[in-house]
Parts: C-alpha cells; structure tokens; sequence
C-alpha cells in the first residue's frame, strides 16, 4: 500500500512545493496538495493547519510543510495533538526527527535549502522508521 502524504506551504515555498508534488507522485506516493497554488504572498497557517488536521486525523500518514523558514509553518503544525513536526535542513535532522521523535510531518526551509537537498530530506525522512524504546516515553510527555 502506498504511503499517502498531505503537502502544503505559503508562497516562498510554492516553487518546490510543485515540483515536490511530481517528484513524490513519481515515486507512486498519493500526494494532496493543499496549497498554496501561486507565489502571491499568503498567511501560512491557512495552509499549514489544513496539512496538521489531515495527519492528525490519520486521513495521511505524512505530512510535508513548506515556508521561507520552515519554522511558521512548523509551529502551526505542532499546535495540533498528534502532530509532531520537525524543522528540517539536512538529512541528518531528516533521519533523527523520525528515530526519536516519530515525526509525522516535515518542515522545509525553502530559502534555506535546495530543491534538491529538500527531496533527500524527504526520502530520508519517509523511509527511517522510529527506533521506540526510551523514545516512546519520552513522545508520551509531549502532549498537554
């Protein structure tokens, strides 16, 4: 079964937010795009917490958040129970949000990193699984 993975982000990270789209759909993941459709200049919680919702209601398995930072839209995201997201900018932080953390969405610095560096990012982050162990405990004093 193929992993099926929300993809949202404001208008910095439009650009690689569509090019990501094809690249995940050519790897045969199902992908929803929820916007934005334009690099006219957006609010980025309008998109990031459509993507939150969609994970964390488990419609997704995964999630791909996309902004200038990264960070917006990574704070949007983590405001939801079940929802752990990561700001990611390179693979060594892609592999270790989900060992440790069992990240469920990743967030992209899009004026930060490269495309291509964001599609190892994410082939990093969607293929590492979560180590469990002391981890777990440690997951299961994140909520509030």
């Amino acid at each position: 079964m193929s992993l099926k993975i929300a993809i949202g982000g404001d208008h910095a990270g439009y650009s690689y937010k569509k090019d990501l789209v094809v690249f995940l759909q050519s790897k045969g993941y199902e992908v929803k795009d929820f916007g934005t459709f334009s690099e006219t200049s957006v609010d980025y919680p309008d998109f990031a917490h459509p993507v939150a919702i969609s994970v964390e209601k488990k419609e997704f398995d995964f999630g791909i958040l996309l902004c200038g930072t990264g960070n917006g839209v990574n704070i949007t995201a983590n405001k939801h129970q079940g929802v752990r997201s990561g700001l990611v900018w390179n693979t060594e932080v892609a592999a270790l949000i989900r060992q440790h953390n069992n990240a469920n969405i990743i967030a992209l610095p899009a004026r930060f990193i490269s495309l291509d560096q964001a599609k190892e990012c994410i082939e990093i982050f969607l293929k590492t699984p979560f180590e469990g162990g002391r981890h777990q405990g440690r997951i299961d004093k994140i909520p509030c």
